[in-house]
């Protein structure tokens, strides 16, 4: 069988968005499934990972990119006071208009590029993969002008979003636009595929005229082959992935500062917003910034310490089910993990099944802080030692074991 995958994520480009679809890209055509790529050729966003490379067996097309680009708001924001900042505001104003996101520019140009690659390769079966959510506009057209079978892959949710502030006029605008494409996804789709349970079952919720599938993010141990662990004298806790929306690092800045440990440092690997940076200097914490790095470096900065920091906010129960990307990654890199994250969320529960770490609510400082110092008993006695996966939970977590579940779904269609 033939597949187009249709993503917005992918390299060039870094960041965690791209690894989901680009293992889709390398690993499906191994399954005896032709695989054709279809990706913006150039974003112009800051974060660029020219190492990563490209899938051998499939064939990846490009369509240029039509949209915002350069930094993020925030980061253009930052700074800028008075005319200059209400300049920059205007000129940030269209991106926010567009809906159902920034990147619908983008997807309007590539449904035709699609249907052409469709029609010309004769592809089976159409994968979207959100976010961006206008990325299934793509997938639709397909289906409607080639007969192919669409199947939507959500890393996200359509119709919320754990970072959004909800009592933004734009984001309302942004979330019922949002639903407008997940009823199209719903309606039309002939299969969704979910990253989390939560997701999916918000699928089914729609009453979808397809399967709804769970098929989680993987690990991929093999990514961390050769990279190793050092001793150091001091303990050294990552963070990898940059901030934004409600994420919040400064509860734990604070448990940090309130644990009496003098020999902890803080690694961000990653962006780190200027304000949570100007907070931890006022509480005295010992701070390391990598900035965005390339993907094999952050991969080797995570095996090389002490501890990982997870951070996922409540976000008024939306982070309950929250099962991203980087969950699998440390799990992948097999040093213990400090989850700040909702106790009764997904996140936890997956780090108390495979006892990877310890658990504490992402706000709760006393908590956090005692966690931190467990661990750091731990790490001063010669106690802590890296978590092994159980070789059923290394099987039933791998990358290759999700991409068979895809593989499956995908020849069922056709």
């Amino acid at each position: 069988m033939k597949l187009l995958l249709v993503t917005f994520y992918f390299p060039p480009g870094g960041g965690g968005g791209v690894q989901r679809p680009l293992k889709f890209a390398s690993h499906l055509p191994a399954h005896g499934i032709e695989t054709h790529v279809l990706a913006p050729d150039d974003t112009g966003t800051e974060h660029r990972d020219d190492a990563l490379e490209l899938p051998t067996q499939a064939w990846v097309h490009r369509v240029r990119y039509v949209g915002p680009r350069g930094e993020r708001p925030a980061d253009r924001l930052r700074g800028k006071e008075g005319l200059a900042r209400v300049q920059t505001q205007a000129a940030l104003l269209g991106r926010r208009l567009l809906v159902p996101d920034e990147n619908a520019p983008w997807s309007a140009v590539a449904i035709p590029a699609a249907i052409r690659i469709a029609k010309r390769e004769g592809i089976d079966v159409v994968l979207t993969t959100s976010p961006p959510g206008s990325v299934h506009l793509v997938g639709a057209a397909v289906q409607k002008a080639t007969g192919a079978k669409w199947v939507a892959d959500l890393r996200d949710s359509l119709l919320a979003h754990p970072h959004r502030r909800a009592e933004s006029r734009l984001v309302r605008l942004k979330e019922a636009t949002g639903a407008q494409v997940a009823k199209l996804v719903a309606s039309r789709a002939d299969a969704i595929v979910a990253a989390a349970d939560a997701i999916a079952a918000e699928a089914r919720g729609l009453s979808p005229k397809g399967p709804v599938v769970t098929i989680a993010n993987g690990c991929d141990f093999d990514d961390f082959a050769g990279l190793e662990h050092h001793a150091s004298d001091r303990f050294r806790i990552t963070h990898a992935g940059s901030f934004f929306g409600k994420r919040d690092p400064k509860p734990f800045l604070r448990a940090v500062a309130e644990s009496g440990l003098d020999d902890v440092v803080v690694r961000f690997v990653g962006d780190l917003r200027a304000d949570d940076r100007a907070f931890a200097q006022e509480l005295g914490v010992t701070l390391e910034e990598t900035g965005y790095v390339p993907r094999r470096r952050s991969l080797e900065l995570q095996r090389d310490s002490e501890a990982l920091l997870l951070l996922i906010p409540d976000a008024g129960g939306r982070g309950r089910g929250v099962l991203s990307g980087k969950v699998f990654e440390y799990l992948a890199a097999e040093r213990p993990v400090l989850a700040a994250v909702p106790p009764d969320g997904a996140a936890a529960q997956l780090i108390r099944d495979t006892g990877a770490g310890v658990v504490a609510a992402p706000d709760d400082v006393p908590a956090l802080s005692e966690a931190l110092r467990g661990l750091h008993a731990q790490w001063r006695e010669g106690r802590l030692e890296a978590p092994s996966l159980t070789p059923e939970w290394h099987d039933r977590l791998s990358r290759g074991r999700r991409i068979e579940e895809l593989a499956d779904l995908l020849r069922s269609l056709t």
